[in-house]
């Protein structure tokens, strides 16, 4: 089955290679990103000579998330499959970043995943049926030093997933996590650093960790073959391709020895769901609708 699909965060690795893929497995694709002039030209110019068509997307913008939603859908006569996949990241010491800081980071990766579900869930369920794919991290599992406010955001994400997984079932909407680890991409190096650099300075010699730690930590995963941002774009299409119903609701892309940590830890959470669920009497909602 071909599937219509809106892709967020074209400009970024992840969702590039996964435009990419999907259209080049027959599938119909709009990908959005905020500008497509500019540094983005490049990459709008590769997308649309693969069959992906484009269209401007700040979801930091209501209006903007609202009218871009309904020109995917005029281009591709209806929509069925949202990968929910802009974000931003962010790397330093915690008490240094401002409110503001870590607000402009949760503008992408949390109110702008709930600007985005409000613009196209009134659509899917008026038909009836639909797919959810999240763009999570392995760090929204589990928090490392200095990438701490990244991790908030990717907790509140994974939230905001399993409400909508529960809320959403009865309509026949499927909702589903991807969880990459870290690939050596542009993402880190486009990550937000803290503003104030006075209270860094009161962090003597540990104020250069951050920026050693990633360093290092790219490092590392370059020196991974199989740590490849191809890899997330395979696992998104495999999933998309998954027969509606059966798909699983997170999915753990890593080669770097987070994967089996990280899945167990989604296995003994899930089976706390259910148990929860179940006590609650609502343990009908983890079940998908598929009439």
């Amino acid at each position: 089955m071909k599937h219509k699909i809106l892709v967020t965060g074209a400009s970024g690795a992840f969702g590039r290679l996964t435009c990419i893929q999907l259209a080049a497995n027959g599938h119909q694709v709009v990908g959005t990103m905020r500008s497509l002039q500019g540094k983005n030209e490049v990459t709008a110019n590769e997308l649309k000579s693969k069959g992906v068509a484009l269209v401007e997307m700040d979801v930091t913008k209501e209006e903007s998330v609202n009218s871009s939603v309904n020109s995917a859908i005029e281009i591709m006569g209806g929509l069925d499959t949202v990968f929910n996949n802009a974000g931003i990241g962010a790397n330093g010491i915690l008490e240094c970043f401002t409110a503001d800081d870590i607000q402009r980071m949760f503008d992408v990766n949390v109110f702008g995943v709930q600007r985005l579900m409000r613009a196209v869930l009134p659509h899917l369920r008026t038909q009836g049926k639909g797919t959810i794919i999240h763009t999570s991290s392995c760090i929204g599992r589990v928090t490392t030093p200095f990438l701490a406010s990244y991790s908030a955001s990717k907790y509140a994400l994974e939230s905001l997933a399993e409400g909508y997984r529960a809320e959403l079932s009865g309509f026949g909407i499927e909702s589903c996590i991807i969880e990459p680890g870290g690939f050596p991409t542009g993402f880190m190096s486009g990550m937000i650093t803290p503003s104030d650099t006075e209270r860094m300075n009161q962090y003597g010699k540990m104020a250069t960790l951050p920026e050693t730690s990633i360093q290092g930590y790219v490092a590392y995963v370059e020196s991974i073959p199989e740590q490849r941002p191809e890899r997330v774009a395979e696992a998104v299409t495999a999933l998309v391709e998954i027969p509606f119903g059966k798909k699983p609701f997170r999915t753990v892309v890593d080669f770097s020895g987070l994967k089996q940590p990280i899945e167990n830890y989604n296995k003994a959470l899930n089976e706390a769901t259910k148990a929860i669920y179940t006590a609650n009497g609502v343990e009908n909602l983890l079940t998908l609708n598929k009439n």
